[in-house]
């Protein structure tokens, strides 16, 4: 981002002309030994100079004008010139000029404490030298302190005010510091000396951008390209530019002109990522985020991006650890601190989250994105009014930061009086959003209709967040997720016969999503005597590996145990050592119910049915982030809950007898100690009056029902779906199909 002063050096060794020429050699050197190098070192003759200097070195090794003239004959030629600047600033310790070609030889190589600390000296020296504080200044930022490195600009300002890069640099260091009205003033006077600077033209357009002149930044953008157009800077600003008009496809060609000008510019690729992320892309966001790392692995921000599109691919151990990179490069930042918290929360490290993100805020105490996620954990805990104090400081902080909006609406039942809130939600939908972000907003916008009981305006508001949706991810395909149910089928009539149960065996809660599953497992978990392991990702992959070993006709018997010891432990971890049972509720669990029960003997499933069009509806009116692309049609989701239900009439046939219970969701709010008794008979345990307590229990819930879970069991979702219905025509066919057994 810094413009180059001087270009390549007219002495034709291909480096910068600061870096070479423009660096004073040997103006110490003494006459007329030496002046005869100096001539020839001047005259272009760098290699005669360098092969001369090194034979009076011989007799002479610790000469330090000497070693000050080899090395800087080695820069002309492109040498490695280290070891001879070295050794001349070693030999010359009173000598800044020695001093600060050192440090700027070991900035240049990314050795950033040992060339600040030369230029130090060099400048504790001569503190007038405008290109040992520009130096200086540069190394400051690399190690990410840029008060510092804004201070030594502002000493090189009036020492030469004529040099365009301390005005530009001083820009770009305020643009970092936030300040991009002050950024603008300095592009503009690094302009007036040059007005046909393409490089500060880009910068200026960057600004201008940050600061919401977007006409002017546009131009700026075009005016550096028409100058310079294989500048990557401009192509980058523009994408840059074009990405906050919402032109997200216009913006990646203006990256991929960035990376073809200029192939090694991991902030390109990293503005890529971001698009492509936005665009609903996360894996190609992904390549382009490890791209940017293997061009510059030190750069914190790159692993921090990378964290956070790991994390929504629901890899959240290797997103730790990315995290965990980036704060070893810049510790104690607060993004990166939250960024670690969302991945902890995400493997139930509950403890560990709350503290990332109390850290974050010992840093920065108003970062909105801290506040947000320390609130949704407070609220994971059922600590919903310490949550919404800290959601409303977040919107306070930012209003157009969109997490806050989303989850003040899932935390409690919002009303006509929240108009503040409705205000923000539809301020925001005029501005120029990403795709998910607009997608957030639609959703809450319809919970806030549906819990003011404006069903049409709700029902609109989630049409257009499934619509928006659908631009986002893969569309659902029904003739796969049919393969997907004859392929279970199949696998599970090539398992061999179990074995006897081992140990005591899991109770894995199953249905649709929305179901009353996360209900079930909150009234389970309130015995003394069960641990509730909440959603545990693990049976999705055990069956692509169960596939593959029969399709190479492996014995399976083994890899089952295999991977019944991984899920207990999967399951177990972090359970207390009281615990007699351990529940597992993730609903989409339905799939492999004979896969689980051929690797677990014994294993418990309870299988939570509800009215469908209720259940279709529930699905309907949630945002599950792309996991569930069926959800984004009612025609896909009559067809994904058909398959459902023929898989479950499947399993009922097969499962080992007494393996299933299946529990009414009406059933259970209308007689819920009569369906408790019977979950606990079922697996196992004496009855316990605190299970009809469950909205008391003290324990982390992170599903979307966290809410509900706590409230008392009524019966106003009970056919909910009736204020829908002149919506619901799609799912019609299932009510009238055979209904779902559940006794």
């Amino acid at each position: 981002m810094k413009p180059a002063r001087n270009g390549p050096c007219p002495c034709g060794s291909g480096r910068k002309y600061k870096q070479c020429c423009g660096r004073p050699v040997a103006a110490d050197l003494p006459s007329p030994q030496l002046a005869e190098l100096v001539r020839l070192l001047e005259s272009g003759q760098a290699a005669e100079a360098e092969a001369q200097a090194a034979v009076r070195l011989e007799s002479e090794p610790q000469s330090g004008p000497l070693w000050k003239l080899v090395s800087v004959a080695r820069l002309r030629q492109g040498k490695d010139a280290l070891e001879a600047l070295s050794r001349a600033a070693s030999l010359l310790p009173d000598d800044p000029e020695a001093q600060a070609n050192l440090g700027s030889e070991l900035r240049s190589r990314g050795q950033w404490e040992a060339a600040l600390a030369s230029l130090r000296r060099s400048l504790t020296l001569n503190p007038r030298n405008p290109d040992a504080l520009l130096e200086a200044a540069e190394v400051q930022r690399a190690l990410g302190r840029l008060p510092e490195a804004l201070l030594l600009l502002q000493w090189a300002l009036p020492l030469a005010p004529q040099r365009i890069e301390i005005h530009n640099n001083l820009g770009n260091l305020l643009l970092a510091l936030g300040r991009p009205a002050e950024a603008v003033a300095c592009y503009r006077r690094a302009l007036q000396l040059q007005p046909t600077h393409a490089q500060v033209l880009a910068n200026l357009a960057n600004a201008l951008r940050e600061s919401g002149q977007l006409d002017e930044a546009l131009a700026c953008c075009q005016r550096a390209l028409e100058l310079d157009p294989q500048l990557a800077l401009a192509h980058n600003n523009l994408g840059l530019l074009r990405g906050v008009r919402g032109e997200r496809t216009a913006a990646l060609q203006s990256f991929r002109a960035a990376l073809q000008a200029q192939p090694v510019y991991p902030e390109a690729l990293f503005n890529l990522g971001t698009v492509l992320h936005e665009l609903g892309a996360p894996h190609d966001a992904l390549a382009a985020y490890e791209q940017g790392i293997a061009q510059a692995p030190t750069r914190a921000e790159g692993h921090e991006y990378l964290g956070r599109t790991l994390l929504e691919l629901r890899r959240p151990a290797e997103a730790t650890a990315s995290f965990t990179r980036a704060l070893e490069l810049r510790p104690h930042h607060p993004g990166t601190l939250t960024g670690l918290a969302a991945a902890l929360r995400a493997q139930r490290r509950h403890a560990d989250a709350e503290q990332a993100c109390r850290q974050a805020l010992e840093r920065a105490p108003e970062h909105p994105e801290a506040l947000s996620l320390l609130g949704e954990i407070l609220a994971d805990h059922g600590r919903f009014e310490e949550a919404e104090s800290l959601l409303r400081r977040a919107l306070a902080a930012d209003p157009h930061y969109v997490p806050p909006y989303a989850h003040l609406a899932a935390n409690r039942r919002l009303t006509r009086d929240d108009g503040a809130w409705l205000g923000g939600v539809q301020e925001l939908l005029r501005r120029p959003l990403t795709l998910s972000e607009r997608i957030h907003l639609q959703f809450v916008l319809g919970k806030y209709h549906d819990d003011i009981e404006e069903y049409d305006q709700a029902f609109a508001a989630y049409r257009e967040a499934h619509e928006l949706s659908k631009q986002l991810a893969a569309p659902y395909q029904p003739e796969r997720m049919q393969r997907l149910v004859e392929r279970v089928i199949a696998l599970h009539r090539a398992l061999p016969a179990t074995g006897p149960a081992r140990g005591e065996p899991p109770v894995l809660i199953i249905g649709m999503p929305r179901s009353g599953t996360s209900l079930v497992e909150q009234i389970l978990a309130s015995h003394p005597g069960v641990y509730g392991a909440g959603e545990v990702r693990f049976w999705d992959a055990a069956f692509g590996r169960l596939r593959t070993a029969n399709e190479a006709g492996a014995d399976l018997a083994p890899l089952l145990a295999t991977i019944a010891q991984e899920y207990l432990a999967a399951l177990g971890a972090g359970a207390p050592a009281a615990a007699l049972r351990m529940t597992d509720k993730m609903p989409a669990n339905f799939l492999y119910a004979g896969l689980i029960a051929a690797a677990l003997p014994g294993a418990r499933f309870i299988h939570v049915v509800r009215d469908p069009l209720d259940t279709c509806l529930s699905v309907y009116c949630q945002n599950f982030l792309n996991a569930a692309p069926y959800a984004h049609d009612l025609e896909w989701l009559a067809h994904f809950y058909t398959q459902y239900r023929r898989l479950m009439a499947y399993w009922r046939d097969s499962l080992p007898p007494d393996s299933l219970l299946e529990v009414p969701y009406e059933g259970l709010v209308s007689d819920p100690e009569q369906w408790t008794r019977r979950m606990l008979e079922f697996i196992g345990l004496p009855w316990d009056p605190r299970c009809l307590e469950f909205h008391r229990t003290e324990r982390v819930v992170i599903t979307a029902s966290k809410w509900q879970v706590r409230q008392r069991l009524h019966a106003g979702a009970v056919g909910r779906w009736r204020h829908y219905e002149r919506h619901l025509e799609a799912l019609r066919p299932l009510a009238a199909a055979p209904a779902d057994s559940a006794a």
